[in-house]
């Protein structure tokens, strides 16, 4: 079992060292394009989400070809049963079709609650910090 710190450090690496796929994604989704905020390469342990709103709790999958399903799919039950959201896409989708990736992304986070609707944010600015008075 990897710990959280080699998951940590993983992360890192992979973000330093993405796909070409992942790159072309990652120019759509931090353009701000899509109204809203993603990390790349987020851990969720025991995994490694390639993008994250963790607003929305939605996690993309940028999936070639050394996925296993039988593996993805197992992953996919375990995020679910955090109430994540998981949508894949194969190398060929973001190469041949990214405005169809980019609409399905949009169509699903549209499609799911705040998070944090109601309720404080986890993780609140320091007292004086944020918005501008």
């Amino acid at each position: 079992m990897t710990s959280d710190i080699e998951l940590l450090i993983r992360a890192a690496e992979m973000r330093r060292n993405p796909t070409e796929w992942e790159k072309r994604l990652w120019r759509e989704l931090s353009s701000s394009k899509i109204g809203h905020k993603f990390r790349r390469q987020h851990v969720i342990s025991p995994y490694i989400a390639d993008f994250f709103c963790p607003a929305k709790g939605l996690i993309i999958e940028i999936d070639g070809d050394t996925h296993n399903p039988v593996k993805d799919a197992a992953r996919d039950r375990f995020t679910a049963s955090k109430s994540y959201q998981t949508l894949r896409f194969t190398n060929a989708d973001v190469r041949d079709n990214i405005e169809g990736v980019l609409l399905t992304i949009l169509a699903a986070l549209q499609a799911r609650p705040d998070r944090w609707s109601g309720v404080p944010h986890p993780n609140p600015s320091p007292e004086g910090e944020g918005l501008a008075r």
